[in-house]
């Protein structure tokens, strides 16, 4: 595709748009992520959700959902299959559903981890250290104003 396209059309909503140079770096990046995450035989989303969990050894699935802002449903649809494959026990305290890592999830950590490495390996070098941390800054100031959250 021509990239000069978008950029030559000055009256293009396209261009310059949040929205959708946003929506295209994160295809971009759940590409390398497909790849990076593949040998967990977890999509990345499930292997970040075991990740958490495996780090806390017990937690609220209330609280993992909000973390990385993933509905209710969604959140729920993770556990389960991260519970059919033995990796997470899931248990009611109350109205809160509580996660709790088991040993066959635990298990896993080491390849998740390496598989986060290899993740940021793949887009390292295209940012400088300070360019990252700048738009890892800017783009939390973003999610904070546009979900009214405070610093």
């Amino acid at each position: 595709m021509d990239n000069n396209l978008l950029s030559n059309c000055s009256d293009s909503k396209l261009y310059g748009c949040l929205f959708f140079s946003t929506t295209k770096l994160a295809r971009e990046l759940g590409r390398l992520a497909d790849e990076a995450f593949s040998k967990t035989g977890l999509s990345p989303s499930h292997a970040v959700l075991l990740y958490i969990i495996n780090l806390k050894r017990e937690v609220q699935q209330k609280e993992v959902g909000e973390l990385l802002h993933l509905t209710p449903s969604t959140i729920t649809r993770l556990v389960d299959k991260l519970e059919r494959k033995g990796y997470v026990k899931k248990h009611s305290e109350g109205k809160n559903v509580c996660l709790l890592a088991t040993e066959e999830g635990l298990q896993q950590q080491e390849q998740i981890v390496y598989s986060w490495s290899q993740l940021q390996n793949g887009y390292q070098g295209v940012l400088t250290e300070e360019e990252s941390l700048y738009y890892l800054e800017m783009n939390d100031k973003l999610l904070r104003k546009l979900t009214g959250e405070k610093n």
